[in-house]
């Protein structure tokens, strides 16, 4: 049977987690690094690391959807070439991006990063730290990875203010307008930045914004590392004012040495926030949703772009 689609998929793990199309669909291995299977390909998977550096490859090829790996995008439409339809990971990455946000809030609140480094010691060293519960959290970006970070928030009994680009009010509430953080910033003992990247948000923690933190509180920032102000951080820190933790940093990587390391208030994990066993399952359970969407004559979800 003639295929009636073309997809390709960076590697062999991704293809393999899609398991057998359904009929009439070719899937295709294409790492966008070598030249093109084909002059037309309906779906193309990028890597997942690196993608903007890799889209001039689609130049000369049509194409009906390009399907990002990533919820991020924000160096993508410079790199993508004309004429493509561009659809982002969203429902992959939030419920891990989630867990990792909330693990570092616990981890910090409790102490752990201090315990672990005296059982590296060899010291026993009993500390009250901080709880989580009853405390303020102030979440900063309130799209899918927002949501799910309150959802696994509230069973911590905290007290939770949302924060987006607009107020509005759902069911839950009240959602504060970012232009509202000057007045919700004092009384946030933990904040959790979880905001795409743009104009407007980045440098969005800067020295301002931490400034009007009450004295030890924690900034969690799982969004982008242009978001916040890597030195305005580093007065803060190394204070001891205030504590941080950060899957996410400008530069990125963090350099060999870099003091952010050395500081015992500051936890950084390497932008690991979506690398879990849960991304390649639900990132072919998305692709499959596109592959069926596009039979039926149906438009892809998530776009974000068309260039």
């Amino acid at each position: 049977m003639a295929a009636t689609l073309t997809v390709s998929v960076p590697g062999t793990t991704l293809r393999d987690a899609l398991g057998a199309p359904p009929d009439g669909v070719e899937v295709v291995v294409w790492d966008l690094e070598s030249p093109p299977p084909a002059a037309h390909l309906d779906i193309v998977v990028p890597p997942y690391m690196g993608t903007s550096d890799r889209l001039g490859a689609l130049a000369g090829v049509t194409t009906r959807l390009v399907q990002s790996q990533s919820i991020g995008y924000d160096d993508i439409a410079d790199a993508l070439p004309p004429g493509h339809v561009f659809a982002n990971a969203a429902s992959v990455h939030e419920p891990s991006t989630a867990e990792l946000a909330v693990g570092m809030v616990l981890a910090c609140q409790r102490g752990i990063p201090d315990f672990v480094r005296a059982a590296a010691d060899g010291r026993w060293a009993p500390a009250r730290h901080e709880s989580l519960a009853d405390r303020r959290v102030l979440i900063v970006g309130y799209g899918g990875v927002g949501r799910a970070i309150e959802a696994r928030l509230e069973p911590f009994e905290v007290e939770i203010t949302r924060v987006a680009g607009h107020a509005r009010d759902d069911e839950r509430g009240r959602i504060h307008g970012v232009d509202e953080l000057p007045a919700l910033l004092p009384e946030a003992e933990v904040v959790v930045v979880g905001v795409p990247l743009s104009d407007a948000t980045t440098g969005l923690v800067d020295a301002g914004f931490l400034a009007a933190l009450p004295d030890g509180a924690l900034v969690v920032n799982v969004a982008r590392g242009r978001v916040a102000d890597t030195e305005a951080i580093l007065a803060e820190a190394r204070t001891g004012r205030l504590r941080f933790a950060l899957d996410v940093t400008d530069p990125e990587p963090l350099p060999h040495g870099h003091p952010l390391f050395a500081l015992p208030n500051v936890l950084v994990t390497p932008h690991v926030g979506g690398a879990s066993t849960a991304m390649m399952p639900r990132m072919a359970r998305l692709l499959r949703r596109q592959i069926e969407r596009m039979l039926r004559g149906e438009a892809p979800e998530n776009v974000v772009l068309r260039s």
